[in-house]
């Protein structure tokens, strides 16, 4: 579909990133990025502080398709479901 990289990046070091990426068998295709600092979530606009429920600072859940280095479409989730930014969503948009 056209698609150079599939990227998965969390406010999480790089240890905790691997252990997920094993967790849930993510292919090795996929890019597991880890956010540590939450520099590049905050940067994008979006922390999200769940220091209430003792998870510190977060991000919230989104996908984007960029091309040449620019955001071409961004889908933000309102809340913690997997609405629009799953893969289904993501590979509808590439089909249109």
């Amino acid at each position: 579909r056209g698609v150079d990289q599939v990227v998965c990046i969390a406010v999480n070091d790089a240890y905790v990133m691997d252990a997920w990426a094993r967790a849930t068998k993510t292919p090795s295709k996929v890019a597991m990025l880890a956010d540590g600092s939450g520099r590049f979530t905050r940067g994008m606009g979006l922390s999200l502080d769940l220091s209430g429920a003792g998870l510190g600072m977060r991000s919230r859940r989104y996908a984007m398709l960029v091309e040449g280095g620019v955001i071409i479409h961004m889908n933000v989730e309102a809340g913690f479901d997997v609405r629009v930014s799953g893969a289904t969503s993501m590979l509808q948009l590439l089909n249109h």
